[in-house]
């Protein structure tokens, strides 16, 4: 267990990033046409990319938050925007139609910012070709959390020209290795604010969220015994919930929320285990010679991906949630691991060796087999909560970080920095 002073210490930041979100206070919203047009539709193969223009917000800050609120827009691959520099209107003036026509622009951002006792940003959205204002919000909320309002404003822009929800406000937890050993760590989904939570072993494997995003869960080596932690952000308390001889590997949360499936030793070869955290019941998933481990969970929780050995090399496995039905999806390569469900289910990615490891997807029949990268040895990937972006490891720059990319494999780049080795990310579910 970790010291309680420890624990104390890290309390506030921990707080920090999971609730900072309920500081925002909404008090106007204006969303008169967004039941009514959507502007991009994000899941047409044919999607035009909507120009837009992002003007920089008046007021102390306004250039850090239109610019933040840009780069989230500006990764989706959903918008083209247009230089600032071709901007006719200055950020003071009335939003007019007629200033943005003559250059492309679809869409318009402006934003003012009032610096008091709270710090309070209002933002408007316009729609050019129909001349009206389509979004106003006004936020308050603490200056030092600029960049998670700056996430709120650009998830609520999302939302208002594609109808879905944005994962700009999503965070990412991995495990990183410093001076003082391996730890879990947790960072904003572009890899700024990264929070060291001072949870520590002598091995650390990547944690998971729970799928309400208020627990994690992970496996780590402490006292030359492998046990499986979770730490509660609601209560502010890590604790062992499961240990034995050999080695315990965590897997997923179940929907349900109180079960989490796991890899343990405890009988002799690794195998598959539900166990239930009220009353710590455990079932045996799995009875074979060969090693099952990287256990994950479907996301309707009918189906569990893992990696078995049993046909000679490690390779990816989809059975039943009771453990039946096994069937193999992945028959090229010698080693393949760390499956992972998308939302919706239709996709598993993995890591799969071709000299070097590479990032995959299947589908969960085992057709489809798709490529994405193809530089230095890529590992552990994971789905962002909407789908349509991935986080995983490499070492292509020399020292392995942590890099998102677009589901198709493009805008591949590193978020954390290089002075941190860090490797296990796993996108929190919302």
């Amino acid at each position: 267990m970790i010291e309680k002073s420890k624990v104390k210490s890290q309390k506030s930041k921990v707080f920090i990033i999971f609730f900072c979100f309920s500081l925002f206070t909404f008090h106007f919203s204006l969303f008169t046409s967004l039941e009514a047009k959507v502007y991009i539709d994000i899941n047409s193969p044919a999607f035009k990319k909507l120009p837009i223009a992002i003007q920089e917000f008046s007021g102390i800050s306004g250039k850090e938050i239109s610019d933040i609120i840009h780069g989230d827009l500006e990764f989706t691959g959903l918008f083209a925007h247009i230089d600032r520099a071709a901007y006719i209107e200055n950020p003071s003036q009335p939003f007019n139609p007629r200033n943005w026509t003559p250059i492309g622009v679809e869409a318009v951002v402006k934003g003012s910012i009032k610096d008091g006792k709270d710090f309070t940003v209002t933002v408007s959205l316009y729609d050019v070709f129909e001349g009206k204002e389509i979004l106003k919000k006004e936020y308050k909320t603490e200056k030092e959390l600029i960049r998670p309002l700056s996430h709120a404003i650009a998830n609520d822009i999302y939302k208002a020209l594609t109808g879905e929800t944005g994962i700009f406000r999503s965070r990412i937890a991995f495990v990183a290795e410093d001076e003082g050993g391996k730890g879990i760590y947790i960072m904003d989904w572009d890899g700024n604010r990264i929070t060291k939570m001072g949870l520590k072993g002598n091995l650390v494997l990547s944690p998971r969220w729970s799928r309400d995003g208020t627990k994690l869960i992970y496996s780590a080596e402490r006292n030359r015994q492998w046990g499986i932690y979770l730490l509660d952000f609601i209560n502010m308390t890590e604790r062992k919930v499961f240990s034995s001889k050999g080695t315990n590997m965590v897997g997923d949360f179940l929907p349900e929320g109180n079960d989490f499936i796991l890899s343990s030793s405890k009988d002799g070869t690794p195998d598959l285990y539900i166990m239930n955290l009220k009353n710590n019941k455990i079932i045996k998933l799995t009875s074979s010679y060969g090693i099952e481990v990287s256990p994950t969970v479907s996301p309707d929780g009918k189906y569990i991906a893992f990696v078995s050995d049993r046909g000679g090399s490690p390779q990816i496995y989809v059975m039943r949630r009771d453990g039946s039905d096994v069937r193999r999806i992945t028959f090229e390569g010698s080693y393949n691991t760390s499956p992972s469900w998308s939302l919706n289910g239709d996709r598993i990615i993995f890591a799969g060796r071709r000299g070097t490891n590479q990032i995959f997807t299947v589908k969960p029949d085992g057709t489809g087999l798709t490529q994405l990268t193809t530089h230095g040895n890529n590992e552990d990937p994971s789905f962002s909560p909407d789908g349509r972006y991935i986080t995983f490891s490499s070492d292509r720059d020399g020292v392995k970080g942590i890099y998102i990319m677009r589901v198709n494999g493009e805008s591949q780049k590193r978020i954390t920095p290089k002075n941190l080795r860090a490797f296990g990310p796993r996108w929190s579910p919302n």
